[in-house]
């Protein structure tokens, strides 16, 4: 009996298999991974057993599993690169050996199923194998061009709050949770009329007893409206409707309903399709937020789940967000240079006709961060702080000054620090955070 990796062998490569013409790009999705295994594994078999198992096979052939049947519908294996290559002898002392794979997967399998079954199908069984992850995903136009994207992205955002240049500014509200709905509509003004352009719920209020949506609605754009008729400015409050189903939907139509100007969805733990479905519900017209809780989960790994620059960029830009939040390596998240940058990049750059999204730095960014932020990601993003705000020592009306006078500075070329010698509430920040990375309390 074949072994299930020897038994790809037979029927996976030949020319019947994969037709005499080749294979049509375009009507693949390819998906890349990095694999790690031991010394002694042929990685191409693996290839193909992975290309098998997540498309029309099983560990042994079934008699249905046609030659028509396969030509159609079976994943390709369309390479596999050793990283170093070898290509005379192994080292001696070589106990794994690491791989860049790419899988082409039919979109005939799962063309309208949207994101469920393209991760069923790319990253599914194969998920439990030890040292493999998916790492990119290519979309060819006949399986991107059922997604919409986001409805307003950088350029929506800049037009509706009247912004055209600077970096724009984003609060999170502080306690994280456990505050009435009275004191956080204080707090909401305060970062507003301070100079926010966004004021956000923090990802761990959803609609709880002490501070239900509809009397958290009423209240904050009560708020909102005295803040933006003092400073002159429009401020967005992006409301979190996150819920289990179907309260999540209901939750948003209501807050719509009441007058609410922008969402937040938690769009990890409730799925990317909800916030598809939230971004492509045509009587929801207002930016939406998409908060990354629970992404460790899903990138964590070295060796397994998929990428940062999917779980936070790809999927999100695809399924609608406007902006996302970012893990920034500055403040308090653990996240390297390189995949920040990415990020910010699939973020951005242009993927065939989806929007770009404004990516959102946060994680403990200060006032004295403001400078290398925007040096490293552009103009085009939110700063988001909360502690640095909320905890500036003549409390979170200067604290929002602050950031907005750091902005400043960078816009006309002059340095933060001695931008604070004739801003006082710029100064009292540095006085108390520095320009540095954040020091967590013990």
């Amino acid at each position: 009996m074949d072994t299930p990796y020897k038994s790809c062998e037979k029927y996976f490569d030949t020319p019947e298999a994969i037709g005499l013409d080749g294979i049509d790009l375009e009507k693949y999705v390819i998906a890349s991974y990095i694999i790690k295994r031991p010394k002694g594994m042929n990685v191409n078999y693996l290839s193909r057993f992975a290309a098998i198992e997540q498309s029309t096979g099983t560990w042994v052939r079934v008699p249905a599993e046609t030659q028509e049947v396969r030509k159609h519908h079976v994943a390709r294996v369309l390479g596999v690169y050793e990283l170093p290559t070898y290509e005379y002898v192994l080292p001696k002392d070589l106990k794994e050996r690491i791989y860049f794979v790419q899988i082409g997967f039919p979109i005939i399998n799962f063309k309208g199923d949207g994101i469920p079954m393209l991760l069923t199908s790319v990253i599914g069984n194969i998920a439990i194998t030890h040292g493999l992850k998916l790492v990119d995903l290519s979309f060819p136009k006949a399986w991107l061009e059922d997604f919409k994207g986001p409805k307003f992205g950088i350029d929506g955002l800049r037009k509706l709050l009247n912004i055209p240049e600077r970096p724009l500014l984003n609060n999170m509200i502080k306690p994280c949770t456990g505050h009435t709905c009275d004191v956080g509509a204080d707090l909401l003004y305060q970062a507003a009329v301070g100079g926010c352009d966004v004021v956000k719920d923090d990802e761990l209020i959803g609609n709880p007893s002490f501070n239900p949506l509809e009397d958290r609605l009423s209240a904050y754009m009560e708020a909102l409206d005295r803040a933006d008729s003092e400073k002159g400015e429009k401020t967005l409050y992006t409301i979190n409707v996150t819920s289990k189903f179907p309260d999540l939907f209901e939750n948003a139509d209501k807050m719509i309903e009441m007058g609410a100007n922008a969402l937040m969805i938690n769009y990890l733990t409730s799925g990317f399709e909800a916030l598809r479905q939230l971004a492509e519900d045509p009587s929801i017209k207002v930016p939406i937020l998409g908060h990354m809780d629970f992404a460790g989960a899903y990138f964590g790994g070295e060796w397994t789940g998929m990428t940062s620059m999917l779980t936070l960029a790809k999927f999100p830009r695809i399924c609608g967000a406007d902006s996302v939040v970012l893990p920034a390596p500055y403040g308090k998240a653990e996240i390297l240079d390189e995949r920040y940058e990415q990020n910010l990049k699939t973020l951005r750059y242009p993927l065939q006709h989806i929007a770009p999204t404004l990516p959102m730095p946060s994680g403990g960014i200060t006032q004295g961060m403001v400078e290398k932020t925007v040096k490293e990601a552009g103009n085009d993003i939110l700063i988001g702080s909360g502690g640095g705000i909320h905890s500036h020592p003549d409390g979170p009306l200067d604290g929002a000054r602050a950031f907005r006078q750091a902005i400043d500075a960078v816009m006309q070329g002059i340095p933060v620090k001695d931008h604070a010698k004739q801003h006082k509430e710029l100064g009292r920040a540095l006085g108390v955070w520095g320009t540095g990375k954040t020091q967590l309390i013990e």
